[in-house]
């Protein structure tokens, strides 16, 4: 169920499937979605350039195009995520199921790499994920980590958490470090204090999930680096896909790897 990625599309568009995209359409790339006035467009292309680990850049539409032809043909950005944030010079002021009401003709489509493309890797080498299983989203983390500034934009990078056995955690560095388009190999792996989390049980976003005591938390530079880095940039304008609510593309996630 929920394997074929225009089928999920479809069901979301419809509103009848919002959820967190973990382990839907398994073996198709999933993106974080940013979309941006044409007049700091290129602020933030030169951020993603500066900054890869967090903000690895799958495509990008031209001002008012909301198809993304080059990773789904035919797919619509403003219906084809299922919950959407809209930011304000600095402050979350809503989420939306669509944004057609904000749409308009200056407006730029960022599709980012995301760390769901490479969980079907981990799975098909028998690496447990947990939220996965326990149906949660992944938890996410503000870290002390600066993002290289540009333009208007900077602010902290945010991590993506998951408790990896120990003695697999060398596997999940060589399985994600195949990646590179969707975050690639862990920004840092143990003590969370090293990257200024004070408290894993508090996730910034998304959900938490247990650490035992065989396990490592594992932390990969995280697509949702934007929305923290809109609170501190403040544009007078950015949209973005809700934590873990992300666009399921038509590429294969193994176009995306490297040998």
């Amino acid at each position: 169920m929920y394997e074929n990625p225009k089928e999920v599309r479809s069901l979301i568009r419809q509103g009848e499937l919002i959820r967190p995209t973990a382990g839907l359409a398994p073996g198709y790339a999933q993106a974080n979605l940013v979309v941006l006035p044409k007049d700091i467009a290129f602020d933030f292309l030169l951020f993603c350039q500066r900054n890869p680990k967090p903000c690895p850049v799958l495509e990008v539409t031209e001002p008012g195009r909301y198809e993304p032809a080059l990773v789904a043909c035919g797919a619509d950005i403003r219906f084809d995520v299922s919950l959407y944030r809209i930011y304000r010079h600095g402050k979350l002021v809503a989420e939306e199921s669509d944004i057609a009401g904000y749409w308009n003709d200056d407006l730029v489509c960022f599709l980012l790499g995301c760390s769901f493309t490479f969980e079907s890797a981990l799975i098909r080498a028998a690496i447990p994920l947990r939220h996965i299983d326990e149906g949660k989203n992944v938890a996410m983390y503000v870290t002390n980590i600066e993002a290289q500034p540009a333009g208007i934009f900077s602010g902290p990078i945010v991590v993506s958490m998951r408790p990896i056995p120990e003695s697999k955690v060398v596997r999940t560095v060589q399985i994600t470090s195949r990646f590179p388009m969707t975050h690639g190999a862990p920004l840092h792996i143990g003590d969370p204090e090293r990257i200024g989390i004070k408290d894993m049980k508090q996730p910034d976003y998304g959900d938490y999930v247990e650490i035992k005591e065989d396990e490592v938390p594992v932390f990969w530079a995280c697509g949702v680096t934007p929305q923290a880095v809109a609170l501190t940039s403040k544009p007078p304008l950015m949209i973005t896909h809700s934590p873990g609510h992300m666009f399921i593309t038509d590429i294969l996630d193994e176009e995306l790897a490297v040998l």
